[in-house]
């Protein structure tokens, strides 16, 4: 943290090595405990149908994907990639999208980076309201509300991320 709060030439760097660190040590953990066994990211990102289609929604995520234009993404059909989909990751994909887009969102939000009017569109949404109510009903706050509470100090665990297994 003090790379990022006080930085020097090369503290981006430095920064970005211990985020990959932590992912791997993250990875390993995860891998150690045996939870593999059941649907989640890491299930998904071991089949090769299933990295392709998460690559491209974390590539893209502003993109209107279809459950058909993901389904073509993995090169299966509509409904054998929806029930693939769930087994592997352990939840529909458009719900999967939802929240990585709520989560990068939230991010951006949090480090004031962005103005909604501007992440709406950015994420896949026509407009600022349908944005603000996807976020609603997936985090449990308002945009406006979240950063505000983010303001004032609260834990993000309050703020959504707690309904989450994977995000701390």
């Amino acid at each position: 943290m003090r790379e990022l709060r006080e930085p020097a030439p090369g503290s981006a760097l430095i920064a970005e090595h211990v985020a990959q660190t932590l992912l791997v040590e993250a990875l390993r953990l995860h891998l150690v405990q045996g939870t593999t066994a059941g649907p989640g990211w890491l299930l998904a990102l071991a089949d090769n149908r299933m990295n392709a289609v998460l690559n491209a929604m974390h590539s893209e995520p502003g993109k209107r994907w279809t459950l058909a234009s993901l389904a073509q993404e993995a090169g299966m059909s509509r409904s054998s990639f929806a029930a693939h989909f769930k087994a592997r990751v352990g939840m529909p994909a458009l719900e999967y999208l939802t929240l990585w887009r709520m989560l990068i969102a939230a991010d951006r939000l949090a480090k004031g980076r962005e103005k909604i009017s501007a992440l709406a569109p950015a994420l896949g949404y026509e407009s600022e309201s349908a944005f603000g109510a996807a976020f609603k009903r997936v985090m449990g706050f308002a945009p406006r509300q979240y950063i505000h509470e983010l303001r004032n100090g609260v834990d993000k665990r309050e703020l959504g991320f707690s309904q989450w297994p994977h995000v701390s």
